[in-house]
C-alpha cells in the first residue's frame, strides 16, 4: 500500500491539467440523467389541461392554499415519531414505511366529494412518477399511489393528512408541493425551500430492507453518537471514544453531497446494498476524489494527522463545504468511524469492528509467508508479507435479496483503500454469515474478507540452492480477536464466533474446504510435530520504560536439547510493515529433558524511543534450530507501547444552557521537549471542536488550558481531548459528564 494516495511521477506527460468538459446527453438520451439531489427539478405553478389563449380564469370556486405546516419541530409528532428529533436541521426528517403528518390550512373547508388535492413529492432535477422521482399522495383510497394518503382530521379549514412512503423510497431532499385540481387544469403551490424534507432509512419498520428488530441494538447501532474504537494488541488492548456525530447541523447534507459526488443515480438511492458499495469507494480519495486521504507515512505536515481526529463532523463539512476537496490524513480506524457516520446519519444501522492480526492477501491464497535461511534466523529480504496488527472496518445490517436466504443481517463494508474491488478501491458489501461458512462466492469481495480473518501463517526455510520447504504453520495468529463496542454501555463485545468457528472443529476444517472449492488457497503440508517449542509471554511497556523480554522454552522429550535462537526486534507501523531494526540476539540456550527454561534479554528505551512511528509497536520474532534434531521453532509477540495520558476535567453545574469549564492538562515526563503540539476538545451536544497550539512544551513542564462551553442538549456524553505532535502521537484523554435538562 502506498503511504500517501498520490499517482507515482511518470516519464511522459498525464491527463491535461484542466478537466475536459463534460459531455452534453445530447443524441445519447431524451434528457440529462437525474445523479445530483441538489437540482430542484421544473414544477409549474399551474399546469394546463388545454389551451387557455385567454389566459387563467378566475378559480375563486376552488380550494385554494393558504398555509403549509410539516410539523417538523423536534417536539412534534413527526420527529418523535419518526426518532429524528436529534438531527439539528430545520426541515423535515421522516423514515420510509411509517406514516408521518401534515397540516393544510385550505381558504374553506374541504369536501371530499368534491374538491381534489394532491401532496406531491419531488426529487432531482428530472422528476418522474415512473423513475420514483415524482410521487403525487391523494387524501382518498379511490385514488392511491406508491405510497399512501388518508385524511385523519378536518377542522374547520385544517386537514391533517396523514402519509406513509414506500418501504423502497428514495432516500434524499424531496421537495413537497400541493395541488388542486381544477377543469381547467392543476394549481400548486410555489416553490417552498422551508418545505423541502428528507427522508431517510427506517430500521423500526419491517418493510425496509435495514429492519433491525431489536430496540437496545437500534439504540446503539443507529440512535448512539459516541463510539469506541479499539486498536493495540489483541492481549493489551487499547480504545478511544469518537464522535459520529450524525446528527450534528450539516452532516445529512455532507451524506448526500457524497453520493451527489460519485453521481450515483437517484434511482439507485433506495437499495442500502448499493449506497453501501458507492460509499465504501467515495469515503476514500485513491480514484473518485473522495472524502479522505490515507497516509501511512508519518508526515503529516500537508494535513491533520490521523491520531488527531476526534470525531468525523469536522472532516464531512470540509469535505462538503469545499465542493468535494479531499480532506488529509485518514488510517483505517479513521475511515471506518467517518462510514460509521455515513450509515448511521442515513439511518443503516452500523458499527465500527477491529480485526486483531488482520491478512493482507492480494494473491488470492490464505498465507501469509515468513523467510528463514538454514540456520532458522528471519530472511528479512525476502519476507515481504505483513500482518496489519489490528484493521478496522464496519458492519452494517440489511437484508440481501441478491443472495440465497440467510446471508442478510450484518455486512462488512470497508473504505480503507487496500485492494480494488471492480475497479475501485472499496470492499464490499460482504455477508459475515457468508464469510463463516465459507461461502466466498457471493458478492462482494467475501474472499479477501475471508483472507484476513483466516489466512495462516506460514513459515519456511530457504536452503542455499533456493528452495523454500514449510517448517512451522501457525492456524491460529491472524483473525485472533474481532472486537466492537457492546450494545448500550462502554463495554466490549467479542464477535469474533461471528466470523469463524472455533479453531480445529471439525465446522472450521468444513469451511475451510468449502472456501478451497472457491480458489483459496491454503498450506496442506503435514508437520511432524516438534518436542520443543518457546514462547513470549504478553508484557505491558509504558513510553520510555526499560523492560525485559521473556522467552520461555519447553523440552517435552527425554533427552537433552540445544537451541540456537534468534530474537529479532523492530519498530513497526500498526500495518505490521517494518521501520526499523532494534535489536538482534542469538543466545544458545540448553534445555533438559522434560523442563522448562527461561531466558531473558533486556530491551532498552534508548534502543526504540527515537525509532518509535505513531501507535508505536514492537514486535519480536523469536526463531531457531533445535541441534540435536534439525526442528525449527518460533514464537512471535506484539507489544504494544503505552502513551501517557491527558487529565480532563468539568466545572459547573452541568444543565442545558448552563455555562460550563472543561480543563484539560498535559505534564511532559521526557527528557526532551515536545515541539508544534497540538490539542483538539469536542464534545457531542456540548462543545464544538477547539483546537489550541502550543509551540514548545519542556521536560517536566505542565500545559493547562480551560475553554467555557454550554450544553445544547440534556444527555450522557463525553468530553474528548487528544494531544498530538511529530514526536508524540495520540495521547488521549477524556471525561464523561450527565448534563441534566
Amino acid at each position: 500500500m502506498a503511504d500517501q494516495e498520490t499517482p507515482e511521477p511518470t516519464a511522459t506527460p498525464a491527463a491535461p491539467a484542466v478537466r475536459p468538459k463534460q459531455v452534453s446527453h445530447r443524441g445519447r438520451s431524451v434528457g440529462p440523467s437525474s445523479n445530483s439531489n441538489k437540482e430542484d427539478g421544473k414544477v409549474p405553478e399551474f399546469e394546463p389541461f388545454v389551451l387557455l389563449p385567454r389566459g387563467l380564469p378566475p378559480l375563486t370556486e376552488y380550494l385554494d392554499i393558504w398555509d403549509v405546516d410539516l410539523m417538523k419541530q423536534p417536539h412534534e409528532v413527526n420527529k418523535q415519531h419518526h426518532h429524528t428529533y436529534l438531527y439539528s436541521n430545520d426541515h423535515l426528517i421522516v423514515r420510509r414505511a411509517q406514516e408521518f403528518r401534515i397540516k393544510i390550512t385550505f381558504n374553506r373547508p374541504y369536501n371530499p366529494k368534491e374538491d381534489k388535492f394532491a401532496v406531491e413529492f419531488v426529487i432531482g432535477s428530472s422528476p418522474h412518477y415512473s423513475k420514483g422521482t415524482y410521487i403525487p399522495v391523494f387524501p382518498n383510497e379511490e385514488r392511491q399511489t406508491i405510497w399512501r394518503g388518508q385524511v385523519i382530521e378536518s377542522i374547520d379549514n385544517v386537514v391533517t393528512l396523514g402519509i406513509t412512503t414506500a418501504p423502497d423510497c428514495i432516500v434524499g431532499k424531496y421537495g413537497v408541493y400541493v395541488a388542486v385540481v381544477t377543469k381547467y387544469g392543476i394549481r400548486r403551490t410555489r416553490r417552498d425551500p422551508s418545505l423541502d424534507m428528507y427522508i431517510i432509512f427506517n430500521p423500526w419498520s419491517p418493510g425496509d430492507s435495514v429492519f433491525l428488530d431489536d430496540e437496545e441494538q437500534r439504540e446503539e447501532y443507529v440512535m448512539n453518537e459516541l463510539g469506541i474504537i479499539y486498536h493495540g494488541a489483541y492481549d493489551d488492548i487499547s480504545e478511544r471514544a469518537w464522535n459520529y456525530g450524525q446528527f450534528e447541523f450539516g452532516i445529512l447534507d455532507a451524506c448526500l453531497f457524497i453520493m451527489d459526488k460519485a453521481d450515483m443515480p437517484l434511482t439507485n438511492r433506495g437499495d442500502p446494498v448499493k449506497i453501501c458499495r458507492i460509499a465504501s469507494a467515495m469515503l476514500n480519495s485513491r480514484d473518485d476524489e473522495g472524502v479522505l486521504v490515507g497516509n501511512w507515512s508519518g508526515d503529516y505536515i500537508y494535513g491533520v494527522a490521523p491520531t488527531s481526529w476526534t470525531g468525523s463532523v469536522e472532516i464531512l463539512l470540509n469535505y462538503s463545504s469545499s465542493g468535494g476537496t479531499p480532506v488529509c490524513y485518514a488510517q483505517c480506524w479513521v475511515y471506518a468511524a467517518v462510514f460509521n457516520t455515513f450509515l448511521r446519519c442515513l439511518g443503516i444501522p452500523s458499527r465500527v469492528v477491529t480485526n486483531y492480526f488482520s491478512a493482507h492477501d492480494n494473491d488470492g491464497n490464505l498465507k501469509m509467508d515468513i523467510i528463514l535461511d538454514d540456520n532458522g534466523k528471519v530472511d528479512r529480504g525476502r519476507t515481504k508479507d505483513s500482518i496489519w496488527n489490528y484493521h478496522c472496518w464496519n458492519e452494517c445490517y440489511m437484508s440481501r435479496p441478491d443472495l440465497p436466504d440467510g446471508f442478510g443481517g450484518w455486512q462488512v463494508v470497508d473504505a480503507t483503500p487496500q485492494e480494488t474491488s471492480d475497479g475501485m478501491y472499496r470492499c464490499g458489501p460482504a455477508s459475515v454469515a457468508a464469510i463463516k461458512h465459507g461461502q466466498v462466492c457471493y458478492p462482494f469481495d467475501a474472499p479477501f474478507v475471508f483472507a484476513e480473518v483466516n489466512s495462516d501463517v506460514v513459515f519456511y526455510r530457504r536452503d542455499n540452492v533456493g528452495t523454500m520447504q514449510p517448517v512451522k504453520v501457525n492456524t491460529n495468529h491472524v483473525g485472533r480477536m474481532v472486537l466492537t463496542k457492546a450494545v448500550l454501555h462502554d463495554g466490549r463485545k467479542d464477535i469474533t464466533d461471528q466470523y469463524k468457528f472455533p479453531e480445529g472443529s471439525q465446522e472450521e476444517r468444513r469451511v475451510l474446504e468449502k472456501a478451497e472449492e472457491y480458489g483459496c488457497q491454503r498450506e496442506k503440508a503435514s508437520l511432524p510435530e516438534g518436542d520443543v517449542t518457546v514462547e513470549i509471554p504478553a508484557l505491558e511497556v509504558q513510553l520510555g520504560d526499560d523492560f525485559e523480554l521473556v522467552l520461555e522454552f519447553t523440552n517435552s522429550s527425554s533427552q537433552q536439547r540445544t537451541v540456537n535462537i534468534h530474537i529479532y526486534g523492530s519498530v513497526v507501523y500498526y500495518t505490521g510493515v517494518p521501520s526499523a531494526e532494534i535489536m538482534l540476539e542469538t543466545p544458545k540456550v540448553d534445555l533438559k529433558p522434560q523442563q522448562s527454561t527461561k531466558a531473558k534479554v533486556l530491551v532498552r528505551s534508548r534502543d526504540y524511543q527515537k525509532k518509535l512511528v505513531e501507535q508505536g509497536n514492537l514486535h519480536f520474532i523469536a526463531t531457531g534450530k533445535v541441534k540435536e534434531t534439525g526442528q525449527i521453532i518460533t514464537a512471535m509477540r506484539l507489544v504494544n507501547v503505552h502513551n501517557p495520558k491527558l487529565n480532563v476535567q468539568v466545572a459547573g453545574f452541568p444543565r442545558v444552557s448552563e455555562e460550563m469549564y472543561v480543563t484539560v492538562e498535559f505534564t511532559n515526563p521526557f527528557k526532551f521537549r515536545l515541539e508544534n503540539v497540538s490539542v483538539r476538545l469536542e464534545g457531542p451536544g456540548i462543545m464544538s471542536i477547539n483546537t489550541k497550539q502550543y509551540s514548545v512544551i519542556g521536560p517536566g513542564s505542565t500545559i493547562t488550558w480551560t475553554e467555557r462551553f454550554t450544553p445544547r442538549r440534556a444527555g450522557t456524553t463525553k468530553l474528548m481531548a487528544i494531544l498530538d505532535c511529530a514526536a508524540l502521537r495520540q495521547v488521549y484523554g477524556e471525561t464523561e459528564v450527565t448534563i441534566q435538562p
